[in-house]
């Protein structure tokens, strides 16, 4: 079975959007090179610097699902049932999907249970993949779960000051994570892998 990370772009503070979900000041590194990187569904192609391009089509590559909570979904509308990394997504939730272009999407699972068996359906579908989890509420409910793998961050030097934290509350905390794995400096964006040890 493979690995269960966490993975977000992150400000210096460790916000991965503002109170109103806008990431403009994060996200700059999406855009900012020459190599052009498509995206599955309706998302935009990125514009990549290499070093981060090499990056990004690894983690892209290395994926086999993903587990994401209500508020991003709702927030994307379920990507129309089509994520942008181009892999099945396993939604955490505790209200029923009524109305969503994602709904009868075959990339699509629908979890009501809990954590746990959201990552076991998620890991079912990934097969040797990686199972790559949203930041936020889903990421710390793995990691108190004791399910997370690794943290990776593609960290911008940027302080936002506040908004939404990359994980959320501090009970069952802290988590102790060993030293970084991986260290790919991009322009404005520095990509780091750490696994949790404790």
């Amino acid at each position: 079975m493979g690995q269960v990370i966490a993975s977000a772009t992150a400000s210096l503070d460790g916000f991965i959007a503002r109170h109103d979900h806008g990431v403009e000041e994060l996200f700059d590194w999406y855009g900012n090179g020459d190599v052009v990187v498509e995206n599955a569904g309706d998302l935009p192609p990125f514009r990549l610097t290499q070093a981060s391009a090499d990056h990004w089509l690894a983690w892209r590559e290395s994926l086999g699902a993903l587990v994401v909570g209500r508020e991003l979904f709702d927030l994307t509308d379920g990507w129309g049932g089509t994520h942008p990394l181009g892999v099945p997504f396993v939604l955490l939730t505790h209200r029923p999907v009524t109305a969503s272009a994602a709904i009868g999407s075959p990339d699509l699972v629908v979890m009501h249970e809990g954590v746990g068996e959201a990552v076991a359906a998620a890991q079912e579908i990934a097969g040797d993949k990686v199972v790559g989890v949203a930041a936020g509420t889903i990421a710390t409910q793995v990691l108190r779960a004791g399910l997370l793998d690794a943290v990776n961050v593609d960290l911008v030097p940027v302080v936002l000051g506040s908004g939404r934290p990359y994980f959320t509350g501090t009970e069952g905390f802290p988590a102790v994570l060993g030293d970084p794995t991986t260290v790919v400096p991009g322009r404005r964006v520095t990509h780091l892998s750490f696994p949790v040890v404790g």
